[in-house]
């Protein structure tokens, strides 16, 4: 099987890691350093590249400049070197994927709320954006793009925002587009109703089968949709289960990432305690979770039985990764907590055949001032 690598970013820093997954254990190898905060990262489809979009904003700091850098993967190692001139972005972007063809690297922002379409040169660079129709509909607060199976259809997810002192909820909505030579056209709003009560974060899609699992952030669900030809998603989810161990807590928190397990038996989602005072802040509400739930998936209909809510060992689970074996996971927790009682640090977990996990260690990460925003796996080419 060919070699898996994990990269952990901390501010503009994206550290390499090997992976031992016998032991479920991190070996750090290696730092290269972006223009700006790292905010998301991508494979090419080829393994041979990585897409980094980066910004001197973060949570609730627009920031003034704005990139995506491409990153040249050593084929053996793992290792990045930066390849090319980064390509300036209009806002701070909060999500970046590319394409099924390889072709176009499709970048999210969430304030204002918008999505951009970059070629990907011949050589992997970032190449000039697409040109797009003036009415694209984008919704309110994007949070995440991907293209679908099948490469016809792209996919934002918007999560819109709870109510405020003096503000009315923003509505949720998962916005589908017809996807051309890198050029989006309008196709569907998937929401209930008009989209209140309805906060999707990130999706993912089975391996196999045509369905789509939904993380909605601001109302702590897992949504199960069907893909569709005509509206790119079914208009109704298939399931709705709760993603709390207690469902009935009203402390403030949410569904954060999702991924579905390489053998498509299991899905799995973290949910995360937030801020007590504001985007930033190291102190957190008191009495929510900051878990990883496992989800069983029904092989023939796609429900979802949830199996298992493991406490996380931090705070602010943004994002994990499941190695391609699927034994393995590996989560990391943006910062501390502002007592210093709970470093900011990356969990491994063990996956069992039944899809349960069983925390291994944890690697204490000390941030400072910056956050730990993003981490992933990616296999080498």
């Amino acid at each position: 099987m060919p070699k898996t690598v994990y990269y952990t970013s901390v501010g503009p820093a994206l550290t390499l890691h090997d992976l031992d997954i016998d032991n479920a254990a991190l070996i750090k190898r290696g730092t290269v350093t972006l223009p700006a905060n790292i905010q998301y990262a991508w494979p090419h489809p080829s393994r041979r590249f990585l897409y980094v979009v980066s910004s001197s904003g973060g949570p609730g700091i627009a920031g003034d400049a704005h990139f995506a850098s491409a990153l040249a993967i050593d084929p053996a190692t793992g290792s990045l070197t930066l390849h090319g001139a980064p390509a300036a972005l209009p806002s701070r972007p909060i999500h970046a994927s590319v394409d099924g063809s390889g072709g176009y690297l499709l970048t999210a922002y969430n304030n204002p709320s918008n999505v951009t379409v970059h070629r990907i040169n011949a050589d992997g660079t970032v190449g000039a954006p697409v040109t797009q129709p003036d009415k694209l509909d984008t919704g309110i607060y994007a949070h995440q793009v991907l293209a679908a199976p099948g490469n016809r259809t792209v996919i934002l997810v918007t999560r819109g925002n709870h109510t405020e002192a003096g503000k009315p909820e923003d509505p949720g909505a998962l916005r589908t587009y017809r996807f051309d030579n890198g050029v989006l056209s309008n196709l569907a709003s998937i929401a209930p109703g008009n989209g209140l009560g309805f906060g999707p974060r990130h999706l993912d899609f089975h391996p196999t089968q045509p369905w789509a699992f939904v993380s909605i952030e601001r109302q702590n669900k897992l949504h199960v949709y069907k893909l569709d030809d005509a509206t790119g998603l079914s208009r109704d989810p298939l399931f709705i289960r709760d993603t709390l161990a207690d469902p009935a807590s009203t402390s403030p928190q949410g569904a954060g990432p999702i991924h579905v397990h390489p053998n498509g038996k299991f899905v799995y989602l973290t949910n995360r305690t937030f801020p007590a005072s504001g985007a930033g802040s190291r102190k957190v509400a008191e009495g929510g979770e900051n878990t990883v739930v496992t989800f069983a998936i029904d092989g023939k209909t796609g429900e979802p039985k949830r199996l298992q809510n493991i406490y996380g060992h931090g705070v602010q689970l943004r994002t994990f990764g499941i190695d391609p074996s699927g034994r393995m996971l590996a989560v990391a927790s943006i910062m501390p907590l502002d007592d210093g009682s709970l470093p900011a640090g990356v969990m491994t977990y063990r996956i069992g055949d039944d899809g349960m996990l069983t925390f291994v260690r944890k690697y204490d990460v000390d941030v400072g001032s910056r956050q730990q925003f993003w981490s992933g796996m990616v296999t080498l080419g």
